[in-house]
């Protein structure tokens, strides 16, 4: 998207809106990608995660494990993955100057934008998630992590994973941000923004209306394959089924003197 949306430059000139249509429209084979291969991004895990402690189908203390592994794990890829870019000098010309005014931009905003900007990716992003996870077949998982991640592009919301990579790529290529800026004016602030929306306003707000935390119905979903909760109900079901079959097979015997 970067490399496309880069060569675009004289037809932005004109019309900047083509090249945030084009880069948002190739962002989302990222998330596609990624879910579709098993991989793990810091903004699905929040909301995840999250939802698994409030309906209590893991402990809670996985939450800054998985949470600080993803983060890193995130991070390490994105800056190998810029570093990569860099050294295949595939980071210059027009390139480089829409990765420097994408990671200039990206640290002007203020603590609190930054941070609003991140809440409003990772709802977006979290419903990619969602979506894809009740689509049955690849061309519904395709549509359903399309749109949402595609809006919040061309909105301009704030995506951690993302950044983690625009942005070194954009000091790689010149752009003048510090680490301390990359660091406190983004990383942090969109972090933030990203763990609110996955944490309390997905996970939780989806838990409250459906879940333990609206004192619902215990929620049937697995840990792994199969639940506790499934456990029982199903051990349940096969008493009742046994009892019933045992009531209707039973014969009276005929009398002896009949």
């Amino acid at each position: 998207s970067m490399v496309v949306a880069g060569g675009l430059a004289d037809a932005a000139e004109a019309n900047p809106t083509i090249q945030t249509f084009v880069f948002a429209a190739l962002f989302p084979v990222n998330l596609l990608i990624i879910l579709l291969s098993g991989g793990i991004l810091y903004t699905g895990t929040s909301a995840t995660v999250a939802a698994a402690v409030y309906e209590r189908k893991t402990h809670w203390i996985n939450i800054p494990r998985t949470f600080s592994v993803a983060w890193i794990g995130n991070f390490l890829g994105a800056l190998i993955f810029a570093l990569l870019i860099e050294y295949c000098d595939m980071n210059e010309n027009l390139t480089a100057d829409l990765a420097v005014k994408v990671a200039e931009k990206k640290i002007k905003a203020d603590f609190l934008k930054t941070t609003i900007k991140g809440i409003g990716c990772n709802w977006m992003v979290c419903m990619a998630v969602f979506l894809c996870g009740q689509a049955q077949d690849m061309t519904g998982k395709m549509v359903g992590i399309w749109f949402p991640i595609s809006a919040f592009v061309a909105i301009g919301f704030e995506h951690i994973p993302a950044n983690m990579f625009m942005i070194p790529l954009g000091m790689l290529a010149g752009a003048d941000v510090s680490v301390l800026d990359m660091l406190i004016k983004n990383f942090l602030p969109t972090t933030l923004g990203n763990t609110i929306a996955g944490s309390l306003i997905v996970a939780g707000g989806y838990s409250f209306a459906f879940g333990r935390l609206g004192c619902n119905n215990p929620s049937p979903l697995p840990v792994d394959r199969i639940s506790r909760e499934d456990l029982r109900i199903d051990a349940e079901k096969a008493g009742s089924s046994s009892k019933a079959e045992a009531g209707s097979g039973a014969v009276d015997e005929p009398a002896i003197g009949a």
